[in-house]
């Protein structure tokens, strides 16, 4: 049974907006799904239905896993940390809010800044880090609790291309580590196929998925794939999928 799965679901706003229709998707256990698709096309609407922040108004959704912030983590482009709290304090957000105390949190908190890079920064806070270490406190944070599944909207986004790489390659590492099903949005095909398993590519509002794409690539990913004539050819087929689903040709 899937950890998630659409059937017919769609999303109309108060304003009229048709968000999403028609829309069939399931997200599996262990997988790294990427959504891709233009901007509009209902990419962040989903990860807002599957973690329960917004209801569908048409079609069936339907979990095989409990609504709660122990079971679903949630990483925004937007690092959103609390400025005046240090990165342990950040991170120990999700543990205060299920009611346990600092100390019994702290070797959560403490391992979890470890697996992200962080281990020595724990005191530190968010004006002294880089965009990137930011954004890594916030993807600690969403995994303190060892969620089974982690949704992540163009975390990378806003960040330089060196730095999006190096962050690709430790989500990668992480998933390999915790064995939690992704879900991620991106707007870029290269960085689509580069952390997936599977690419579902979306069609431009209302958004519905047009095709999907599986990425039948070894681990763990690296220099050697992303210089490949595998990925070469991965990144023009997803390309010219996204084309098409957005009728650009």
């Amino acid at each position: 049974m899937p950890l998630v799965s659409l059937r017919k679901a769609g999303k109309i706003y108060g304003n009229g907006t048709v968000a999403l229709a028609g829309l069939d998707l399931d997200v599996r256990t262990g997988e790294f799904l990427t959504l891709l698709g233009p901007s509009g096309c209902g990419k962040s609407t989903i990860l807002r239905l599957i973690a329960g922040l917004d209801t569908i108004t048409s079609g069936t959704l339907a979990r095989s896993l409990p609504l709660d912030r122990a079971s679903i983590g949630f990483v925004f482009q937007d690092p959103t940390l609390m400025p005046w709290a240090s990165v342990f304090d950040n991170v120990f957000l999700g543990p205060r809010l299920q009611g346990l105390s600092r100390r019994d949190a702290a070797p959560m908190v403490d391992e979890v800044l470890a697996l992200v890079g962080l281990g020595t920064e724990a005191k530190a806070f968010p004006r002294e880090l880089s965009g990137g270490m930011r954004m890594r406190v916030s993807i600690a944070r969403a995994l303190v609790l060892r969620p089974a599944l982690l949704l992540m909207d163009e975390p990378f986004a806003a960040l330089d291309e060196i730095t999006r790489f190096r962050l690709n390659d430790d989500l990668l590492a992480l998933q390999g580590e915790l064995k939690t099903t992704i879900v991620f949005v991106t707007h870029s095909v290269y960085e689509s196929v580069y952390v997936s398993r599977r690419i579902a590519v979306m069609a431009a509002r209302p958004g519905r998925i047009a095709e999907e794409i599986a990425i039948n690539a070894p681990s763990p990913r690296g220099k050697n794939f992303r210089t490949s004539t595998a990925y070469a050819q991965l990144c023009a087929q997803t390309s010219q999928a996204l084309q098409g689903a957005t009728g650009e040709v």
